[in-house]
């Protein structure tokens, strides 16, 4: 009987131990992406990305150019070259791939590298202005809705309006 007592204690206060906790938690959401997007900060920060790119996508063409002029040479000489000529300048071409795919690599790391040099102030702008509203508004858990997609949740709040009100944006 003791026993039995014991199980329904703790079985009860289980119950009401999990109804707290569920009073406590409050959830809402956020497009994360497109309140970064919605910063006028965002249009510099992409100009200034775009502009950097520009660069690399230009060296890339010239490559690509000169990739095709010399293919191009290739097959017109290719029926009267010697079979050492051949293989050198088969050698040369694969070389010149290889430059124009590793350059392309560099570039898109050196791109990604830059865009998250010049993001990070404004992702931690709009961070801090989320975190905030959260707290003011007794928020326990904030879901990223432009990176989660969620097929089944209880309910949340769309935070949108008030962090943007939060960081002046209409």
């Amino acid at each position: 009987m003791k026993k039995l007592f014991k199980v329904a204690l703790v079985a009860v206060s289980m119950l009401f131990v999990g109804n707290f906790a569920k009073a406590q938690t409050k959830i809402g959401y956020i497009n994360f992406q497109g309140l970064l997007q919605q910063m006028p900060e965002a249009k510099t920060i992409k100009s200034q990305i775009d502009i950097y790119q520009k660069q690399f996508v230009d060296q890339l063409t010239v490559m690509n150019n000169e990739l095709q002029t010399k293919g191009k040479e290739f097959q017109a000489q290719n029926a009267t070259m010697t079979d050492a000529a051949r293989t050198a300048k088969q050698t040369e071409l694969q070389d010149l791939n290889k430059r124009m795919q590793d350059y392309e690599a560099t570039a898109q790391q050196q791109v990604d590298a830059k865009t998250n040099e010049l993001s990070k102030p404004l992702i931690d702008k709009a961070r801090a202005a989320l975190t905030e509203v959260a707290k003011e508004k007794g928020y326990t858990y904030v879901l990223d809705s432009s990176q989660i997609q969620l097929l089944v949740s209880p309910e949340g709040d769309d935070m949108m309006v008030p962090v943007k009100a939060k960081l002046g944006l209409k």
